[in-house]
């Protein structure tokens, strides 16, 4: 069977792209929302790519790991953020790497690095390329002979199975399908499904502590990891296989979020389940969308741990293309491997509608269809094709982008408005109008994980500009109502700034001393997390 061809400037598969009737849909659709008129673009072609030639080339004895060819170097320039998608439509591959790197084992690995720390050569590890903070952007600077992407596509494989432990070992370059297919025939599954499931890859998870499937308990990576294996530049950093331990700083703590500035991340074991074989779940709607809000906090610490508690506002669900009968809809599921969940979703329930909520059509099980089931399937589906969607926005002229925060119950309230506040103030000023959504991905007895959609139309040839104003303006109201810049989409390059102003300075310290141990030629992603005068 032939490759699925990847788009060179969009998110995912070329075939998937929506096609043209689809974006003259979209166009309207979004049309109408901002009260603008929208054309669809031509899609530009590989062949109008534009990219330096390379400075440097792979040493002999890489042998057929390494490639300088036009095509691959296009296709490890860019992550998936708005800024990225924009200068790639517009043919824009200037800050393309020199080369790509694709190890077939960890010998590979180390050569590669010994090779660019001898020469100067920066090295940015490479998962399924969607990062959407500039995390595998070879932007390094004028320090570096040339940029090497290090792509990962090759280890892929689920090494070793422990089913008493319910462990598995896997490598870091397996994508979110790959891994459940190999878990699959064991009666396994990770249950982490970030947004970019269909393209990441286990080490991308762990190196940038992703987000997934659970809204409560389980909700990032970092809880599902048990130990990780990441080869560095000065040597083979791994942990030992254990559920717990006291014993001092832990050092997984150290990889998970590093980024790639450390190392490469080669295997992990994670912690594993049995498939779920009972579901329930239930829509319910709020006049009010601080009902729902309040409902939301009172769900999440009451125990329960519901897999799904995702609240929606009018603007969120009809972006979704989830009916909402009110200002919010939350979506509220329950799943288990080993008993019915009748009393929980009741339970839940229970709660919802003493706060106000809504659900006519009850609690949905496994075998029960109905509006309710309907409704979570229409935001299922429909969050998994969002990314293509918003390929689609940037063809159109639409300056459309995400950005996420926590913080806790206490502050959210004033967080919010501030930062709806400044969004729309920005979008105003630099776009003249535009419309910003917000759901929670997930929450925490002690507060949630907002996200926010914002959609405005572009001026030609200024996005860049308007994108930018209008994410400081984001980014700084987030820091100044006590949020943080990132619950998980990471640092990268695009959040360093930001990131500065949240983090202790001593500890930047300690992790700067940390990196100059473990790469003294600092060549591991320069520029992410650390700034240059950092590393």
């Amino acid at each position: 069977m032939a490759a699925r061809e990847r788009s060179h400037w969009a998110w995912g598969y070329c075939e998937s792209f929506p096609d043209d009737d689809m974006r003259d849909a979209l166009a309207a659709q979004v049309g109408a929302l901002l009260g603008r008129e929208f054309t669809r673009n031509t899609i530009p072609s590989i062949d109008d790519a534009r990219l330096p030639e390379p400075r440097i080339s792979p040493p002999s004895e890489l042998g057929e790991s390494c490639s300088t060819h036009r095509a691959d170097r296009i296709l490890h320039t860019y992550g998936k953020a708005y800024p990225d998608i924009l200068r790639a439509f517009r043919g824009d591959f200037s800050t393309a790497p020199d080369w790509v790197a694709y190890p077939k084992s960890e010998d590979d690995i180390t050569s590669i690095l010994a090779h660019c720390s001898a020469e100067g050569i920066a090295v940015i590890p490479y998962g399924g390329g969607t990062s959407v903070v500039g995390g595998v952007e070879a932007a390094v600077g004028d320090g570096y002979r040339g940029a090497v992407s290090l792509d990962l596509r090759h280890l892929d494989r689920v090494l070793d199975v422990d089913p008493i432990s319910r462990l598995v070992c896997v490598q870091a370059g397996a994508t979110g399908p790959v891994l459940e297919e190999q878990l699959a025939v064991h009666g396994f599954t990770l249950r982490h499904f970030p947004q970019s499931f269909e393209f990441s890859t286990v080490g991308g998870w762990i190196a940038t502590r992703a987000g997934g499937h659970f809204a409560t308990l389980y909700t990032h990576i970092d809880d599902l990891v048990c130990s990780i294996r990441t080869v560095t530049p000065a040597g083979v950093w791994q942990s030992r296989r254990l559920p717990a331990s006291g014993a001092g700083p832990n050092p997984d703590r150290f990889i998970l979020g590093s980024e790639g500035i450390l190392g490469v991340i080669t295997e992990a074991w994670l912690r594993v389940q049995q498939r779920p074989r009972h579901r329930a779940s239930a829509s319910v709607t709020f006049v009010k969308y601080e009902d729902g809000v309040r409902a939301c906090r009172l769900l999440s610490q009451s125990g329960l741990y519901p897999s799904n508690c995702r609240l929606l506002d009018r603007t969120d669900a009809l972006l979704g293309g989830v009916f909402v009968d009110g200002e919010a809809v939350l979506l509220v599921a329950f799943e288990s491997a080993d008993h019915p969940l009748g009393p929980w979703i009741e339970r839940a329930l229970a709660i919802l509608t003493a706060e106000g909520g809504v659900c006519p059509d009850g609690p949905i099980l496994r075998e029960d269809v109905g509006s309710a089931a309907a409704a979570a399937a229409t935001y299922k589906q429909s969050f998994l094709r969002a990314p293509y969607m918003h390929s689609a926005l940037v063809s159109l002229g639409v300056v459309a982008d995400t950005f996420e925060t926590a913080c806790s119950w206490d502050r959210f309230e004033s967080l919010d408005v501030a930062v709806r506040g400044e969004v729309l103030e920005a979008m105003q000023r630099e776009c003249g109008g535009g419309v910003i959504g917000r759901r929670f991905t997930h929450v925490y007895p002690d507060g949630p994980a907002p996200y926010y959609t914002f959609l405005a139309p572009a001026k030609r040839g200024n996005e860049l500009e308007q994108w930018t104003a209008i994410k400081d303006s984001a980014s700084r109201a987030i820091l100044a109502s006590g949020g943080t810049i990132t619950h998980h989409h990471a640092v990268g390059r695009t959040h360093r700034p930001y990131y500065r102003a949240e983090r202790p300075d001593v500890f930047a310290a300690a992790l700067s001393a940390a990196k100059r141990a473990v790469d003294p030629r600092g060549i591991m992603n320069p520029g992410v997390i650390l700034s240059s005068d950092e590393r």
